[in-house]
């Protein structure tokens, strides 16, 4: 199988814009004869006129009409692909973060996440939403730029995972608990009588 020459994006879309074999030519720096030899080719690889002369000028077909919108977009996007990477400048960034995260999170180190971005980044503006559950759905699917939580074994490859802090669980007992005078080990702590708090209800 053939593989088409991804050049003629360029050219179709240029054509598609001017309308005219001749503005194109000069919009491309090449010669009219060049120009015309070039829409021949688009003409033969997509099996439709394109252009068609009416009066002085050429007017699209309905296939020319129906690929502009879609060519220009597809040249943008390789142009976009092929740009060099330009340096992030917080100050100029206008956008909403979505964040993902357990309200413990958000009381501990919300304020201090928002007084930071406001100083360095002052046109982005973040968004919590509670996280119920440990499904990161939301994440692979873009409607969530950010998750804290435990990193499990259920965590997918294709997600950019960084260690924050790691915590421990704290055990509290009233004043003068028996337990307060021993060493914990696991069978005396499983044998103590527990509040269980449920986040399911």
């Amino acid at each position: 199988m053939s593989h088409p020459d991804l050049n003629l994006l360029v050219t179709l879309d240029v054509l598609l814009t001017e309308g005219s074999v001749a503005r194109a030519a000069r919009r491309l720096r090449l010669s009219p004869s060049a120009m015309s030899r070039a829409l021949a080719r688009l003409r033969e690889t997509t099996g439709d006129p394109l252009l068609v002369r009416a009066g002085r000028g050429l007017v699209p077909t309905p296939r020319a009409l129906e690929l502009r919108e879609r060519v220009g977009q597809l040249v943008q996007d390789a142009e976009a692909v092929l740009r060099p990477v330009e340096t992030l400048e917080l100050k100029r960034l206008v956008r909403t973060f979505t964040l993902r995260n357990l309200d413990g999170f958000v009381e501990n180190f919300g304020p201090y996440l928002i007084a930071r971005v406001g100083q360095q980044a002052p046109g982005v503006r973040l968004r919590f939403v509670l996280k119920p559950d440990k499904d990161n759905t939301p994440l692979r699917d873009g409607s969530v730029d950010l998750e804290t939580g435990v990193v499990g074994k259920t965590t997918g490859p294709e997600v950019r995972a960084q260690a924050l802090f790691r915590d421990r669980f704290v055990g509290v007992v009233r004043m003068g608990h028996p337990l307060c005078k021993l060493t914990i080990t696991p069978a005396l702590y499983a044998a103590g009588r527990h509040i269980l708090i449920s986040r399911r209800g």
